[in-house]
């Protein structure tokens, strides 16, 4: 399964942005407002739960300074990844775009697809609050 965002512009570098995502911990603001719970594991780890879903683990992978950072399943369990790819349009502002590809089966893919739509759209959504 794939499913992408929008390209988002934000108001910040490139390395501003690579920095902030590249950071962990600050995947805490970009969660949506039914988040039950956010726990950072250790600097590459972290572990959420939202209403209604079982809690994932993402662990960092891979970053590419100012331009990507990959996130992937924690767990061999399930294979996915969530990539935030970044390009730079002015010195003073960039576009993002986040991207999920997963291995699931076709009922887990169906049942999954429209809330992992949603919860990256949210993530991108709230990428506005780089630097505040």
């Amino acid at each position: 399964m794939y499913i992408e965002t929008n390209k988002k512009t934000v108001n910040n570098s490139d390395k501003e942005v690579f920095d902030f995502l590249s950071d962990i911990k600050n995947f805490e603001k970009l969660m949506p407002e039914n988040i039950k719970k956010f726990e950072v594991l250790d600097e590459k780890t972290f572990r959420f739960a939202l209403s209604g879903m079982p809690e994932i683990v993402l662990r960092k992978k891979e970053e590419l300074p100012h331009q990507k950072v990959i996130l992937g399943a924690a767990s061999q369990k399930l294979s996915f990844s969530l990539t935030c790819d970044i390009a730079e349009i002015t010195p003073t502002s960039s576009e993002v775009q986040l991207s999920f590809q997963g291995e699931f089966n076709a009922m887990m893919a169906m049942m999954i697809k429209g809330p992992l739509t949603n919860f990256i759209n949210t993530l991108s959504n709230n990428l506005t609050v780089i630097g505040q």
